[in-house]
């Protein structure tokens, strides 16, 4: 059965354009603000939302969202917390796709079954759980792709052509092709060598590829949504939630809108290129 983000990048696809996919961190400054934050993504052009797990050893996140992770683990966040937090979401909003990204550990502490079950019936429709390889796919990726939840795989540029069959096996929903090679928030992508890897992984898989990592304004994401069925953004707006908050790192009454609005001008730039 098809799942929202399925039908999302379905009905993209027939308009011509790509996906706009926002990462933003669960509980970041606390949960009311972040409550408020997820309503306001898809008003602003938010297409998907990526929502972090907050974890203590976010080994692939750069320090933006290393600091937001921490921000939310503070402000008293959990997994249990972010499962509500979802399902929060879920009372005035069926459409827009929800995908939870982060580490297995917390997962495996909360028990992979109750974890399954409790995500599906909060309204979560897909994984991105990056420290997983697809050797390890029974931990949790067959698991979820049984109860009905996309399971989301990263491709990078050292991705080479006998890796890639492998990691494209049992993914689903979309392939997330990590634009550079390092951590979240980095560095600026090349477009031209971006623009051959997604091209090689559409010669592998008939799944959309989403290009994320190094997008930070409405030109680079215009840039990049020319050649991928989706941009994801997420440093950058990490980074203009904290720019919001007050000395003590508390949210404020400009922090949803500062996001949001960043948001809004890089939907801009997404539906303004069209899809090759």
């Amino acid at each position: 059965m098809p799942t929202r983000i399925d039908r999302r990048f379905e009905d993209l696809a027939r308009e011509g354009r790509a996906a706009l996919v926002t990462f933003v961190m669960a509980g970041d400054p606390d949960l009311p603000t972040s409550l408020e934050l997820l309503k306001a993504l898809p008003k602003a052009g938010a297409d998907v939302i990526e929502v972090g797990m907050p974890f203590t050893d976010p080994m692939a996140d750069g320090p933006a969202i290393q600091a937001a992770g921490l921000r939310a683990l503070a402000a008293g966040t959990t997994l249990e917390k972010t499962l509500s937090l979802v399902a929060d979401f879920r009372a005035s909003d069926q459409a827009t796709p929800i995908v939870l990204m982060g580490y297995y550990n917390p997962i495996y502490v909360y028990g992979v079954e109750r974890f399954l079950a409790r995500a599906k019936e909060a309204g979560v429709d897909g994984l991105i759980v990056v420290d997983l390889p697809p050797e390890e796919d029974s931990e949790l990726c067959l698991p979820a792709l049984a109860a009905g939840l996309n399971f989301i795989r990263l491709a990078t540029p050292t991705t080479d052509e006998a890796r890639l069959p492998a990691v494209l096996a049992n993914t689903s929903g979309f392939v997330y092709y990590v634009s550079i090679t390092g951590i979240t928030g980095a560095a600026a992508p090349d477009l031209s060598k971006v623009a051959a890897a997604v091209q090689r992984i559409k010669q592998h898989s008939p799944l959309p590829v989403a290009i994320g990592f190094g997008v930070k304004s409405a030109k680079s994401a215009a840039a990049l949504a020319a050649h991928a069925n989706g941009v994801v953004v997420g440093s950058a707006l990490v980074e203009a939630l904290r720019a919001s908050l007050d000395p003590q790192g508390k949210a404020t009454s400009a922090s949803v809108q500062a996001v949001a609005g960043l948001v809004a001008d890089i939907a801009n730039g997404v539906r303004s290129a069209a899809v090759r």
